[in-house]
Parts: C-alpha cells; sequence; structure tokens
C-alpha cells in the first residue's frame, strides 16, 4: 500500500480557492462520480494522497488517509483475518475509502452490521476556508458524545475535503453459506418480518424474480443451526458481490435506476412498467422505471420513505437531474447553516446534493 502524506498540498489549493472563491470538485477514484447532482468546478484530487496511518487489530480500528483505495485496505484486513462492517460497493476498480465515506454506500448487510455513519470513529477534515480540523477520535473509548465526524457521512465532500477517517472493524465470520427459497415477494418480506425478530445470523436478504436469497455469516454452530431452522437450497456465494456491485442482469440497460428507502413489511409501491429487486431485508429497494422522478418520489414518501434517482439513465439531459428527494424547508435551512459554518463560501462541490448548497 503505497504512503503519501499529500495534506499541505491539499490545504494549499483549498485555501487558494476560499481566497478567489473559485468552486472545487473533490476527486477520487471516480468510481462514483454519477451520483449526485453534475457540478463544475476546478478538480481537487485526493488519489495520491494514500496509505494507513495506524492499524490496531487488537482494537479492531483502522485509520487510513482518503485516497486509499478500497482492494488494497481490504487486502489488508483480509490478511489478519477482519473486515469493514459496511462491506463497501467498489463500483470501480479506482475506489477510494474516501468515496464510500462521503457517499455512504454500503453493501447487503447494511441492516445488521450497521452503515457507514455506525463504523466511523474520527475523521480529519480541510474545511471551505482551507483549516485542518480533527473530529472524533482514533480508538471507541476516546468517542463520546454527538461525533461531528458523522456529518462527513454522505455529505460528499460538501462540509469539507476528507484527509483522513478512522474506523472500527469487525472479525471476518468463521462460515458463510447462502441459501434460496422459491416464492413470491409477498410471501419473501412475510417471512423476512417473522425473521427479523429472532436471533438468527443473517448478514444479507434479497429478493428478485421469484428468488429469495439469504445469506448467514457467524461461527460454524449459529449457521448450521440457522440452515437447518430456514430451509432452502444452497445458493452461488457470488450473488451477494455481484448484487453489490451490481452487476447482476436487474442493472444492466438504460432506464433510469431508483433507490428506495421504505418501511421493510411494505410492498413495493404501485407503479406501471416498474421492475424491482429487493434489498436489505426489505428496507432498500431499487427500482427500474420510466416513470417520471415527482411520481416516484411521492410513492415512496406516501409510504414513509424517500426515493433517490440513483443512475438517471441515457435519456436525462445531464443538467436537468435533481436526483434527491426534496427536503422539507426546515432541513434545508439546517444544511445552509451547516455549509455555512463548514464552508461559507460554498466552494466544496458546490451543488452536488442540492441547487441551494
Amino acid at each position: 500500500m503505497a504512503d503519501r502524506d499529500m495534506s499541505e498540498p491539499l490545504q494549499q489549493q483549498v485555501m487558494v480557492a476560499a481566497e478567489t472563491r473559485q468552486p472545487l470538485l473533490i476527486c477520487g477514484g471516480g468510481s462514483k462520480r454519477f451520483y449526485g447532482r453534475p457540478i463544475n468546478g476546478d478538480p481537487i484530487s485526493t488519489v495520491e494522497h494514500s496509505g494507513m496511518v495506524s492499524y490496531e487489530p487488537q482494537e479492531l480500528v483502522v485509520t487510513v488517509r482518503s485516497g486509499t483505495p478500497l482492494t488494497e485496505l481490504e487486502a489488508v484486513l483480509a490478511d489478519a483475518g477482519q473486515m469493514l462492517p459496511f462491506e463497501p460497493p467498489h463500483l470501480g476498480e479506482q475506489a477510494t475509502i474516501g468515496g464510500s465515506v462521503a457517499t455512504a454506500l454500503a453493501g447487503p448487510c447494511r441492516p445488521w452490521r450497521g452503515g457507514v455513519r455506525e463504523s466511523i470513529l474520527g475523521c480529519e477534515i480541510i474545511n471551505g476556508r482551507g483549516e485542518r480540523l480533527t473530529f472524533g477520535g482514533r480508538v471507541l473509548k476516546n468517542v463520546a458524545g454527538y461525533d461531528v465526524s458523522r456529518l462527513m457521512v454522505g455529505a460528499q465532500g460538501t462540509l469539507g475535503l476528507l484527509l483522513e477517517v478512522s474506523l472500527r472493524l469487525l472479525p471476518r465470520p468463521a462460515r458463510e453459506v447462502t441459501l434460496v427459497q422459491e416464492c413470491d415477494a409477498t410471501t419473501a418480506l412475510t417471512r423476512l418480518s417473522q425473521w427479523r425478530q429472532q436471533p438468527l445470523p443473517l448478514s444479507g436478504a434479497a429478493y428478485l424474480e421469484g428468488q429469495l436469497w439469504l445469506r448467514l455469516s457467524g461461527s460454524e454452530a449459529a449457521v448450521t443451526a440457522a440452515q437447518q431452522q430456514l430451509g432452502g437450497e444452497p445458493g452461488d456465494d457470488h450473488f451477494w458481490s455481484q448484487l453489490r456491485e451490481q452487476q447482476l442482469s436487474f442493472f444492466a440497460g438504460e432506464a433510469p435506476l431508483w433507490r428506495l428507502a421504505l418501511p421493510a413489511d411494505l410492498p413495493n409501491p404501485h407503479l406501471a412498467d416498474s421492475r424491482w429487486l429487493i434489498d436489505w431485508g426489505g428496507g432498500q429497494r431499487w427500482l427500474r422505471s420510466a416513470a417520471d422522478r415527482a411520481t416516484i418520489q411521492q410513492a415512496a414518501s406516501a409510504l414513509g420513505g424517500h426515493a433517490t434517482c440513483y443512475r438517471a439513465g441515457t435519456a436525462a439531459g445531464e443538467h436537468d437531474i435533481e436526483p434527491f428527494t426534496p427536503l422539507p424547508p426546515p432541513l434545508l435551512a439546517l444544511q445552509q447553516r451547516l455549509r455555512q459554518a463548514f464552508d461559507p463560501g460554498r466552494i466544496l462541490n458546490r451543488g452536488r446534493l442540492y441547487a441551494a448548497l
């Protein structure tokens, strides 16, 4: 793993941009560039800012620079029998840990092991004034109260350029098993609702085209007992990486791809000409549909959830994309105050989340 500290050049570039009010476009590996609103600005790259700052296997904590490639970090952790809890999607060979934190994307294990926000212990950033700020800590016992570092998760660089992140880790499970059951969507959601009330070693649950996919992870005894209880046929373990990396046939094609967060027990909204993939045990739904943005977002809101245009599709105009559900005025005002506190000149990834930010 390359060890390069580019903090000073990055800080200098932000300071110059702050003085001239020149917008900056924060770039990592580029694997998640599609996510969010398209924006313009002078590129500022974290790719050369990489390496492991500290790693305490016995404490299950690692601190790395933001440009560290995910593949390299995961390889080091795997050699020690450990892993990142949130199973981050790569979505490209050049994916970095900074991009994973900035977008807050997590894999199939999210409901059972937590997401990026639950895993971050601390971070160091450069704010919109060019100041280096540190939040949280590098070990669990040093993190108390509300940790500002959690604000950086999913902020897509609008509150600061990530320099370092400290993350908690988990031991890799002794055994993993994939099971497949044939059923309809209603039955799948009913079964998942029942299983959520039980101490099962689930680490993945997805439904696609008449098949309920289950992943069990844990000790030999726990996985064996759950396998006997749940039943089903053995399935291909590669399904989970293909789901995480959006390599299943469901994700192919030119139709817009939507990501919906819904109450796990509820059925899919009724939308014409739609195809669905249920993930996260029902909490996350992937939708392929030509329905307009307002229709989809209103349908999700009516069920107590929200919808994001994850990939706009080839028919959408590049600058007509508003991917995220509009914020209510009080929440938008809060976001604007946060933006003012961290980046008063609005130079960092201006408009990435919302045009008003």
